[in-house]
């Protein structure tokens, strides 16, 4: 089920010898899914080491719900998990920086505390790899986002293996579910039993990436085989986009907490300074 394309592929190889692999979960299907592979993968070799993270937002009803899946899930496999929450590490839980902030679209400040939380305890676990549950359908969403909202240079970060750069301040991040649809995720999951407690996050319906989701699967539905063409062909493309942007030559260290960032402050310690600590 993990895609052996990207696994053995010389090209797109995604791990390596020695590799302690960190594995982004949640407790949904696509995450739950990759990390009962990789840790059976794992389990064969002995100079690879598994050890999956989890963030907690603080959005209750829904990840205090599947955090308490995921528990169980690692328990149960023998699986090390690591979990970071927004409110130890930035004051407050989502749900009270929206309630607090009626204006802020959700997913815009909750993926940039999300990516920060990330990489950040990656590098401090000591993880080679970041294993995330993103397959052929997040991937082409986000491939059409970008050409919508004119973020082409955005996109050369894609791609099986993401970023540009090799930098010890990023963890590369790899993505082995990368050529398997939702779909496909989605039955492996119903039939392992992975799905019992799935659930959407409350605010998935405001976000732009919903949009486009709904679109792309209206044209699928449409006209088979869309999904893949968006991949296929982006990846043509993605070593010219790869080429022509140097990350490096904007890349700092936030003044505040010391994380990579392209501007003196790093947007987290921004949001955290402008939206956050105002609350209190």
């Amino acid at each position: 089920m993990v895609c052996k394309k990207c696994i053995e592929s010389p090209v797109i190889k995604l791990l390596a010898k020695n590799d302690h692999i960190g594995v982004a979960v949640s407790g949904g299907k696509d995450s739950t899914t990759l990390l009962y592979l990789l840790n059976k993968l794992v389990k064969s070799r002995k100079d690879m080491k598994l050890t999956a993270i989890a963030i907690d937002e603080g959005i209750k009803g829904y990840r205090d719900v599947s955090l308490d899946f995921l528990k169980n899930f690692c328990n149960k496999n023998s699986i090390e998990l690591k979990i970071f929450s927004y409110e130890a590490n930035f004051g407050k839980p989502l749900d009270s920086i929206l309630d607090a902030n009626k204006n802020i679209i959700p997913c815009s400040i909750c993926g940039v505390f999300r990516r920060y939380l990330l990489n950040k305890n990656s590098k401090e676990l000591g993880f080679t790899k970041l294993a995330t549950g993103h397959n052929m359908d997040d991937e082409s969403q986000t491939i059409l986002m970008n050409y919508f909202r004119n973020n082409i240079n955005i996109s050369a970060r894609l791609g099986p293996i993401t970023g540009v750069i090799n930098s010890k301040n990023f963890i590369k991040r790899i993505k082995p579910l990368y050529f398997l649809t939702e779909k496909e995720v989605t039955t492996y999951s119903y039939i392992m039993g992975f799905m019992d407690n799935y659930m959407e996050c409350p605010h998935n319906s405001q976000s732009y990436r919903g949009h486009i989701r709904d679109m792309i699967n209206d044209f699928e539905s449409k006209y088979p085989g869309t999904k893949h063409g968006i991949i296929t062909s982006f990846l043509e493309i993605l070593p010219l986009l790869k080429a022509n942007v140097d990350y490096n030559k904007d890349l700092k260290s936030c003044s505040v907490c010391g994380e990579p960032s392209s501007k003196d402050v790093c947007q987290a310690c921004n949001y955290a300074e402008t939206i956050v600590n105002k609350m209190k």
